[in-house]
């Protein structure tokens, strides 16, 4: 995926209820591990046998024979909890407020206690964080999920009662956010934003004994749990020792789940939703489409390379369905696990040329460079460069994620106009800008169709800069209009 600066996905959250009395950390860690290409800015784990038992650090969750996830295992007691990857969308990143930020994050009003952890990001957070400050003083925390909490404590002090608080939360928030709790009952609770923006997924064991909830699907396989549907928009799971209580406390009418799941986000084993394909079959598709939208591919290049992981299966997709080679290449260094669109600034240019190894049987041909998505254009610049320099006549970018021209204000961090490649230039002005002989975008009606969902149940705002919700239409609109004027901007738009 080309990316720089911050770009990013917010995080990844796993949710374990088992009715038999087993211990949940072990779901929980393993449930976090199948996550982590989610965010690894943070991790933390929560747990409850009459009391809340926690554990949250910086970084990427130690190996499962680490001396430290053995102990961190035994600390963790209880028959039910929540486990949180984070990446920061919001808030600050630096090394003290990402340990103060780390969810899940416990919260108490009176005699009332809960854990938050969240994956999403809130579009009128700077007026949540105002009236929530009047009601409760000063935040302990710079990010979004206290303000989710606290909401909810908000309500729960008003005598009403979880599903009352949850329904408010669903009418006073605006944007995205997938949400697994805890009461201080230890009853386990999850729910959806209305239009289902980000992924939430869940699943039992095989004897029912186990309920698991998780952002991505991959978090009930690696715990063979059976993957039972997705949380629907709009939708509450209340779990205790007894029942397992489902309401339907939101009903827009319509949904807008995250299109760049499908690009990249999701881990190509996923499955997004019921009924749908998994994901690695979607971006398989997608490298077909970019094959027949351009039918002079064959007289154009010699080899196929992808960008990894990512982009793999989009271009054996483009393979199949010209015959050219794919030429495996571009080799990634197994063992650096950092992840370009997730790493700061500072670290972000060796992580690059680190990680990436091209070998150089491309020397003297004309390579076709799949890749995910191009949103700022530094890292494919850098590809590209280095591609040249191992011997390749021609280089030319085949994009599966239609051309990114608008700012995202649902959980990625690419937050303003004036940061993205594809609101500066068209596809010739993009290429020249890479260096590359030539960049193609796949089409949005064929993205759209391969992700077996409809138009209307997909966000597109980062390529329509039509938005689902109305706040961030009405920033972006305020936008752009500044930016018709001559004037900048000055920070993420959800925060300024």
């Amino acid at each position: 995926m080309e990316m720089s600066n911050t770009i990013s996905e917010a995080c990844g959250v796993f949710g374990v209820y088992c009715f038999n009395s087993k211990s949940a950390a072990p779901y929980l860690y393993w449930g976090l591990i199948a996550q982590n290409h989610r965010g690894h800015h943070s991790y933390g784990f929560l747990t409850y046998n009459g009391n809340f038992h926690q554990y949250h650090d910086l970084g990427l969750l130690p190996p499962s024979r680490a001396p430290v996830t053995k102990l961190i295992l035994r600390k963790l007691k209880g028959n039910v909890g929540v486990g949180h990857v984070r990446y920061a969308t919001a808030g600050k990143d630096t090394p003290y407020w990402l340990r103060k930020d780390a969810q899940p994050c416990v919260l108490k009003s009176g005699r009332t206690k809960i854990a938050i952890a969240y994956n999403g990001n809130l579009v009128n957070s700077k007026q949540l964080r105002k009236d929530l400050k009047s009601e409760f003083g000063n935040l302990s925390s710079s990010s979004d999920a206290e303000l989710i909490g606290r909401k909810i404590l908000f309500e729960l002090r008003k005598k009403k009662d979880l599903v009352d608080a949850v329904q408010r939360c669903m009418t006073d928030i605006e944007g995205a956010f997938s949400v697994a709790g805890m009461t201080g009952e230890g009853e386990l609770f999850f729910f959806r934003d209305p239009l289902g923006i980000r992924p939430l997924c869940y699943g039992m064991n095989e004897s029912e004994e186990i309920i698991a909830v998780s952002s991505e699907s991959v978090g009930l396989d690696i715990n063979d749990f059976q993957f039972w549907g997705e949380v629907k928009p709009g939708e509450l799971f209340i779990v205790s020792k007894d029942t397992i209580r489902v309401e339907k406390i939101c009903d827009v009418g319509k949904r807008a789940f995250c299109a760049f799941e499908f690009a990249y986000f999701a881990r190509p084993d996923s499955i997004l939703r019921e009924g749908c394909k998994p994901v690695y079959k979607i971006r398989e598709e997608f490298g077909r489409n970019l094959a027949k939208e351009n039918p002079d591919i064959r007289e154009k290049i010699d080899v196929i390379v992808s960008i990894p992981e990512t982009a793999d299966d989009a271009a054996y997709g483009m393979h199949a369905e010209t015959g050219i080679r794919w030429e495996r290449s571009l080799r990634k260094h197994r063992y650096l696990t950092d992840r370009a669109f997730i790493s700061r600034e500072e670290e972000r240019d060796m992580i690059i040329n680190k990680k990436l190894n091209i070998i150089n049987e491309i020397a003297g041909k004309r390579v076709g460079v799949v890749e995910d998505s191009i949103v700022r254009g530094d890292t494919s610049r850098r590809i590209v460069k280095k591609i040249r320099r191992a011997g390749a006549k021609e280089v030319y970018m085949y994009v599966t994620f239609p051309r990114i021209i608008s700012p995202c204000f649902y959980g990625i961090d690419m937050a303003t106009f004036s940061e993205l490649i594809g609101y500066k230039f068209d596809e010739e002005g993009i290429a020249k800008s890479i260096g590359a002989d030539g960049v193609r975008y796949q089409s949005m009606e064929n993205f759209i169709k391969a992700t077996n969902f409809k138009e209307n149940e997909l966000c597109l705002g980062c390529l329509t800069c039509r938005y689902p919700t109305p706040l961030a239409q009405k920033l972006a609109d305020e936008v752009k209009a500044k930016l018709s004027r001559g004037e900048k901007e000055t920070g993420r738009i959800y925060e300024v």
